[in-house]
């Protein structure tokens, strides 16, 4: 089962090295069964507020601490593709990535390359659009864009638009135009006037409300009735066969993001601070403060990886167009993470 030409231009191209990179073992494998040693721990993120626990566990050295003598080595990506290539050729042993990415990797791999070992942000994404636009009544006709065509919010609008019974295309035609562009022309482009709105995630989403007083027609958790308003964002995966050759390295990773999770949560504004300066540190600039409190108060940063929400965006993707039929048995292991919440007297988290 593999996704449609416009989701797959990135991931197929590469389809051969990651069956090769599964057998090998990223970075550290060595084809020698669970626990064998490891020297170091490859981890990609996005330079973004969505990744804010992986921002604040580098930043903190919570990771380093976690992974004991295993050494800490990252990557950062501006885009799903980038880091599901990177995790199929070995170059990285675990991303944090948003939940289309991952469905991509599964699908091009046959249920090889990947595995969801825990969640890590909810919510944070929605429609911004300009003030004239006073209610989704007026948006036919509309010019709007994505971060990028079949990324999460790219199928989240094309979902919302086939909802409402309106007629879209990959070419930007029908009811809507929807043109996927990158989230930085997005912000120039809503300023300068030539689209109408987007459907983006934080702190992209936020820097249209704060700094160019758009207004959020549509809120993206009010979408995820069955789910209480969570949906997955961002979690975090891991190369399986390094999972299958270092599950004791895996676990000191995911007692890292757990630790780094509940602290994010207790020191919300402290947080804030911290992911501002590591995305100055690796990307030469951040976002406001204003900004960041406003991405902050509209995610929800957690382990529970919300597998319901992945079920559901697969299945709009495949109503939209972008996705064949995949069966997603299988691409959780969360075991590690169950793991050490009861060590701890906390309830599991749940899979497929």
């Amino acid at each position: 089962m593999s996704m449609r030409a416009p989701v797959l231009s990135t991931a197929a191209a590469v389809l051969a090295i990651g069956l090769v990179a599964t057998a090998c073992g990223g970075s550290g494998g060595d084809g020698g069964g669970g626990g064998s040693s490891v020297d170091t721990l490859t981890l990609g993120y996005f330079p973004n507020i969505t990744h804010a626990p992986a921002l604040v566990g580098v930043e903190n050295g919570t990771f380093d601490e976690a992974l004991g003598e295993v050494e800490l080595a990252t990557q950062t990506f501006n885009a799903g593709p980038d880091a599901i290539n990177a995790l199929f050729a070995g170059e990285v042993d675990a991303t944090f990535i948003g939940p289309s990415p991952a469905i991509n990797g599964w699908s091009q791999s046959g249920g090889s390359a990947l595995r969801i070992i825990a969640g890590s942000t909810s919510r944070g994404a929605g429609l911004v659009v300009k003030p004239e636009i006073e209610g989704i009544e007026d948006l036919p006709g509309a010019t709007l864009s994505t971060p990028q065509l079949g990324n999460t919010q790219d199928v989240a609008l094309r979902w919302f638009a086939r909802e409402q019974g309106w007629e879209v295309n990959t070419e930007g035609g029908g009811d809507l135009s929807i043109i996927p562009q990158e989230n930085s022309d997005i912000i120039n482009a809503f300023e300068l006037g030539e689209i109408d709105g987007a459907w983006v995630p934080e702190p992209h989403l936020s820097r249209l409300l704060v700094e160019l007083d758009g207004e959020l027609l549509v809120d993206e958790p009010d979408l995820w009735p069955r789910t209480g308003g969570e949906f997955v964002t961002t979690h975090l995966i891991v190369n399986a066969d390094f999972l299958e050759n270092h599950p004791d390295v895996v676990e000191d990773l995911l007692r890292g993001h757990i630790e780094t999770v509940d602290w994010i949560n207790e020191n919300s504004e402290k947080a804030q601070e911290i992911s501002i300066s590591h995305l100055e540190s690796v990307s030469g600039s951040g976002p406001s403060p204003e900004v960041v409190a406003s991405a902050f108060g509209n995610a929800v940063f957690t382990f529970d990886p919300i597998a319901p929400s992945l079920q559901g965006g697969a299945e709009h993707a495949e109503a939209v167009g972008l996705l064949d039929p995949v069966d997603l048995e299988g691409i959780y292991a969360l075991d590690l993470l169950n793991k050490l919440l009861g060590e701890e007297g906390r309830d599991e988290v749940a899979g497929l």
